[in-house]
């Protein structure tokens, strides 16, 4: 039997492979799992990006957390690291996205988080799967009456998280003519607000999402328009998110593309000059290339790897206290 979890959750086409019915037993799974009992009501925050399938597989979800006497708090479409983000605002006990990421419409998936707003370890995700498999119908131990959970709405997050982005970022933009690919996503609305709170001047494409056209020809995986639109207009820059705004690549003012190892790049030696890359150390896994490699030796910083998977750079960063990784893509 195959494992349900992937490197970023459960994922598969909606209502053929991740279905309402597993949708369900997840939540179900995962409020026994991922909260602790001894501590009041359990809550599980739930953000979703802009795929048709998101009201079917959220319901599914919702009603699978509340059936395990979990409250489910819905903060509606929002890039995935708000989610991370939002689960230590709202003291929840955990967090789910239902995305595929840079997948096209068809896909959707189910991304959890523990209450320190990490992803889980394998280990965890174990532990979930185990409680699906042996979920019964009929199980006696449901709560009822007063202990059933309830759905609440909290609308205001994405505009919580960007208030949380314009304060840690600290800038001003002033100047800066910007061009932003959304792909149609999660992203469409935040980002684009984001950056003219930032006094920057926003130029935004995939920013109109019907639930079928996330990612398609747009995005970080798609980046002709947004190269057509920086040289088009004349712009500094350009970023293109992915569909759950959890990648992001960028294009100079030649249009030229700069990838994660570029980005990488250019934070390390800005933290490096500042004194703050923490023991001079960027992690990134194994699919960064050779001229990564010759960077860090060149400024003397040390390059950690790990098997691909963001969650396997961050559980990195956490083990040895380094503020800086990431991935290629």
């Amino acid at each position: 039997m195959s494992r349900l979890f992937g490197t970023d959750g459960v994922r598969g086409v909606a209502n053929k492979d991740l279905t309402p019915d597993l949708a369900y037993k997840l939540g179900y799974a995962a409020a026994h799992v991922l909260t602790d009992r001894h501590v009041g009501r359990p809550r599980v925050l739930v953000g979703e990006d802009t795929r048709v399938s998101r009201g079917m597989l959220a319901s599914a979800l919702v009603a699978g957390l509340c059936s395990a006497g979990a409250d489910a708090i819905e903060c509606g479409i929002v890039p995935t690291p708000a989610v991370a983000w939002l689960v230590r605002h709202f003291a929840a006990d955990a967090g789910v996205v239902i995305s595929a990421s840079h997948n096209s419409f068809e896909f959707n998936g189910i991304k959890l988080f523990g209450g320190d707003g990490y992803k889980l370890a394998d280990e965890t995700e174990d532990l979930i799967e185990a409680h699906v498999r042996k979920y019964r119908e009929k199980d006696g131990n449901r709560p009822y009456g007063e202990d059933v959970g309830r759905k609440i709405e909290a609308f205001e997050a994405a505009d919580l998280y960007r208030g949380h982005l314009e304060e840690v970022s600290g800038l001003d933009l002033s100047g800066v003519r910007l061009g932003l690919d959304c792909a149609n996503g999660a992203s469409y609305k935040i980002a684009p607000r984001l950056f003219r709170d930032l006094n920057a001047e926003v130029h935004s494409i995939g920013v109109e999402p019907d639930g079928y056209n996330i990612n398609h020809d747009c995005g970080s995986m798609h980046l002709d328009q947004l190269i057509a639109l920086v040289k088009e207009k004349n712009l500094d820059l350009g970023f293109a998110f992915d569909g759950d705004a959890d990648r992001v690549l960028a294009v100079d003012s030649a249009g030229s593309v700069c990838d994660g190892d570029i980005i990488m790049t250019i934070l390390a030696l800005a933290l490096l000059k500042e004194g703050k890359l923490r023991e001079n150390t960027l992690v990134t896994t194994v699919m960064s290339n050779f001229g990564l490699e010759q960077m860090a030796e060149k400024n003397k910083i040390v390059l950690e790897r790990t098997q691909v998977g963001d969650r396997y750079v961050m559980e990195r960063m956490q083990e040895g206290d380094f503020n800086l990784g990431g991935e290629q893509s």
